[in-house]
């Protein structure tokens, strides 16, 4: 199947792009393209135009900052930042190697040489990795139209399968990823039929250490509810506890499957993804705290 007429109009200002935006309502944003032209070929998408925002400036670069001048560490991700590119990049993946954690699982390699980063964010695939990793972290996305910018907290960006909380005239310019805070750890985990499908299941998770014990931990699913979902575990770790031994950790998993509401598709059932999630919980908050431990960076004040 082919896709449908469609218009095209390729921009060379963010002003001009977000006219464009805002003069058609059906119309489309193209980035990496890696989501959208699949949906277009097999006309699950139908937009009267394409705008290309690839010829833009300044959209491409991945900024890492340290936050030694005062301001927040983490890392910025511009709208035109392929996978690839972030995957690879070592300052990112210093400042917060969740991100590469979670994007070498992403597709497969030709996908992640073309798709983008914010593309996937405000794609809200439930199933797709970045969205969850955003949520977990506490980032946020950049967004642009003809009435100004905004911020979309990582939280807010997903509100049901494939619906981002965007408008249909505003452009995700950038996504903010928090830096990895002293004392934390990261851990990631999926499970899919085959190496780049779609997760069955997909676990992050970060934890806090301080004197060795957990203070802070949390766990964010995907392929598991409509949307991304972010559960607080502290509560089954928190009791003196070092986030290793078996029965903590099986509270823990306990604790997540309360706040989840498994879905079942031809894939996989409820309950099968809802063992996934109990064995994958488990499995990523001990590589979580194992990460903490090995940075070494936790001490009470």
């Amino acid at each position: 199947m082919k896709p449908a007429p469609v218009g095209y109009v390729r921009p060379s200002s963010l002003e001009e792009a977000c006219r464009a935006l805002a003069d058609d309502p059906e119309a489309k944003v193209l980035a990496g393209g890696q989501s959208l032209v699949p949906l277009l070929s097999m006309r699950l998408a139908a937009p009267s135009s394409l705008v290309d925002i690839n010829a833009l400036p300044g959209l491409a670069e991945v900024e890492v900052l340290d936050g030694t001048d005062g301001t927040d560490g983490g890392v910025r991700v511009g709208a035109l930042v392929r996978h690839a590119d972030l995957l690879a990049h070592d300052g990112a993946a210093r400042a917060q190697p969740l991100l590469r954690m979670a994007l070498s699982h992403v597709a497969h390699a030709p996908i992640r040489n073309r798709g983008t980063t914010v593309g996937s964010l405000v794609h809200a695939d439930a199933a797709a990795e970045m969205p969850a990793v955003l949520a977990l972290l506490g980032g946020s996305v950049e967004v642009l139209s003809t009435r100004g910018a905004r911020t979309v907290a990582g939280a807010d960006l997903v509100v049901g399968p494939l619906e981002s909380s965007l408008a249909h005239d505003e452009i995700a310019t950038s996504a903010w990823f928090p830096a990895l805070a002293a004392g934390q750890g990261a851990g990631f985990a999926e499970i899919s039929r085959r190496q780049g499908d779609y997760a069955l299941c997909g676990v992050a998770a970060l934890v806090r250490l301080v004197d060795g014990y957990v203070v802070e931990a949390r766990a964010a699913y995907l392929a598991v509810d409509d949307t991304p979902t972010v559960v607080d575990l502290l509560p089954a770790l928190a009791d003196g506890t070092d986030g290793t031994d078996g029965a903590h950790l099986d509270a823990a998993a306990d604790l997540a499957l309360s706040a989840l509401s498994p879905c079942g598709d031809i894939h996989a059932t409820a309950q099968y993804r809802a063992h996934l999630a109990r064995v994958l919980t488990i499995r990523v908050v001990r590589e979580a705290v194992r990460h903490a431990g090995d940075r070494g960076e936790g001490s009470a004040t």
